[in-house]
């Protein structure tokens, strides 16, 4: 059974920086896509990026790019979110998702979630 947990959460000044992770475990995950989403109140939740584990590769929602980055550390089964000058639009509970395959940004293609950790950005 593949069990993610995510950490890293908490509360911040717009710029500030934080870096989430989330630690996968249940099996190998060659040839599986960890994404990362996210839910603020009242609205449904959206994709935030992804990585490709064998290769690196990753993708990311327009309205994070170049300033989310993605990365894996293979020994220690750990995906990161490195998020940095974050504004109080990135106020949102994130997750973490795998998904066996290439990255997809279609929440419902993934398999396992993790339960989450609040990032609140303030201005």
């Amino acid at each position: 059974q593949v069990q993610l947990v995510e950490s890293g959460g908490g509360s911040v000044q717009a710029g500030d920086s934080l870096r989430l992770s989330c630690a996968a475990s249940g099996r190998t995950f060659s040839m599986y896509t960890i994404g990362w989403f996210r839910q603020a109140p009242g609205k449904e939740r959206e994709f935030v990026g992804a990585i490709w584990w064998n290769g690196g590769s990753t993708a990311y929602a327009d309205s994070v790019k170049g300033r989310f980055t993605i990365s894996r550390e293979i020994a220690k089964n750990t995906v990161w979110l490195q998020m940095n000058s974050l504004k109080p639009e990135d106020t949102a509970v994130y997750y973490c998702a795998s998904r066996r395959g290439y990255i997809v940004t279609m929440e419902g293609s993934y398999d396992y979630w993790g339960q989450g950790t609040q990032v609140t950005v303030s201005s």
